[in-house]
């Protein structure tokens, strides 16, 4: 399964680039917060970032990766989990994961992507 996740590729390409997250981590596109909505180089970054689901910290970069074995379940149960975890409505876990997935199916393994605001782009291919 084709999933999106944490790297520390292309770090620096944009010069308010940040990696807090663990390398290879499944992300997600987490809530863009007032400060940030109108500009993805806002003072809080959260509208140029992902949101890891274990470290529930924040990168500029995420890879396309193949997890072997994964499936649509365990997918959902990771959101759902990463929800609940930070206290948030885990409702929409699954519809979020479809969204995911259909977001990713088209890039090739190995594309990094950047997030500004609502518009996600692929930044550059390398191989996993």
């Amino acid at each position: 399964m084709k999933l999106l996740t944490a790297t520390n590729a292309t770090q620096g390409y944009r010069g308010n680039d940040f990696a807090w997250c663990v390398e290879g981590e499944l992300v997600h596109i987490g809530v863009v917060c007032p400060r940030d909505e109108g500009d993805p180089d806002g003072g809080c970054g959260c509208g140029r970032s992902f949101a890891g689901l274990n470290s529930h910290r924040a990168t500029t970069t995420a890879m396309v990766r193949e997890i072997p074995g994964f499936t649509d379940d365990d997918y959902v149960l990771a959101i759902r989990s990463s929800l609940e975890q930070q206290g948030c409505d885990a409702s929409f876990a699954e519809h979020e994961a479809a969204l995911l997935r259909i977001l990713v199916r088209d890039w090739p393994v190995g594309a990094i992507v950047e997030r500004r605001l609502d518009e996600i782009v692929v930044r550059q291919v390398v191989q996993p």
